[in-house]
């Protein structure tokens, strides 16, 4: 799993658990969440119910995918808790959690290291203009918030996704501007893995009165990314939202090589059903591409985690070169 080469897309074979779809941000353009008090959260019991069900599906990563509780509400503590429990319930049952729940504290995020082989945070876009427009009840869309969780995570050594979201009031200017200061950051700590260029896709639950963003102008938002972006840094796009074959293979050819997450339901974009596994093959193999699976921890990261991690992360290596 994971052994690259010029002809090599990866994917990653998953499943995403949400804790709860309460939020207290309001971004106009989200069709995820609900309003706090308004989501029942996901109990243990439930998610190992899942979980059981999933296992000998060779599904490897868990993504924990959760609303966010204000850092000052009375719940956060719980909230926290709920997260890391799901992870090491995660661990447990055989999987590798991945998280993704909003801005942490240093502490929550140093305590999740512990259970997680990599974790991610969307910058988005970092231009302010967007406070007064889609993040103006977002409190934690705050550029400088959201930067500190990615030098956070490259003091901590936390193997890093993040990623831009494309068509929802910025410039191009403030796109290169988000990719150079990923690349700084990653130049200083060498953590980021992957960098996803996610094009607005308008669904039934926003506000956000904008169209989606034209994917025929992605494969040159990819090609000027990987200018700018260190070539360690691998570029990740979401191949449901990208509807024509011939530029999802063009957005390949200009430089992404990771096609995301793929499970039964995008829960971020639940408008627009994942293309499963072979459907991609059938797409990528008649022109030269290989599809292969792989890990939520690329190897280069493997020795940033704890020994029970890398216990888990071995097992994982060993399986997926046996079947690939």
């Amino acid at each position: 799993m994971q052994i690259k080469n010029s002809c090599t897309v990866t994917y990653s074979p998953a499943y995403t658990i949400v804790p709860t779809y309460e939020c207290f941000n309001r971004c106009t353009y989200c069709n995820f969440r609900t309003e706090p008090g308004q989501s029942p959260w996901m109990t243990l019991s439930a998610a190992e119910r899942v979980l059981q069900r999933l296992q000998g599906e060779n599904i490897c990563e868990i993504l924990i995918l959760s609303g966010e509780v204000h850092p000052h509400s009375s719940k956060r503590q719980a909230w926290f808790q709920q997260i890391y429990d799901l992870c090491e319930l995660a661990l447990a049952m055989g999987f590798l959690p991945h998280t993704n729940a909003g801005p942490l504290s240093f502490d929550e995020m140093r305590k999740l290291k512990n259970v997680n082989v990599s974790m991610g945070l969307m910058l988005e876009q970092l231009t302010p203009a967007l406070l007064h427009t889609v993040h103006r009840h977002a409190p934690s869309k705050l550029p400088e918030v959201r930067l500190q969780q990615l030098q956070w995570a490259g003091e901590l050594q936390i193997p890093f996704t993040t990623g831009l979201l494309l068509g929802i009031g910025e410039t191009p200017d403030d796109c290169w501007e988000t990719l150079e200061a990923i690349s700084r950051l990653h130049q200083n700590y060498r953590h980021i893995q992957e960098v996803i260029l996610q094009p607005h896709s308008p669904g039934n639950q926003q506000s956000f009165d904008a169209p989606a963003f034209d994917p025929h102008q992605l494969p040159e938002v990819i090609a000027k990314a990987r200018k700018i972006l260190p070539p360690d840094i691998t570029i990740q796009i979401p191949p449901n939202l990208v509807k024509d074959d011939r530029w999802l293979l063009a957005c390949i050819k200009a430089g992404a090589r990771d096609l995301g997450g793929i499970g039964p339901k995008d829960e971020v974009n639940p408008d627009y059903p994942h293309i499963q596994e072979q459907a991609l093959r059938e797409i990528l193999q008649p022109v030269g591409w290989q599809l292969i699976p792989r890990l939520p921890v690329y190897p280069q990261f493997d020795g940033w985690l704890s020994g029970e991690l890398q216990k888990a992360v071995r097992q994982w290596r060993k399986i997926s070169s046996r079947t690939n």
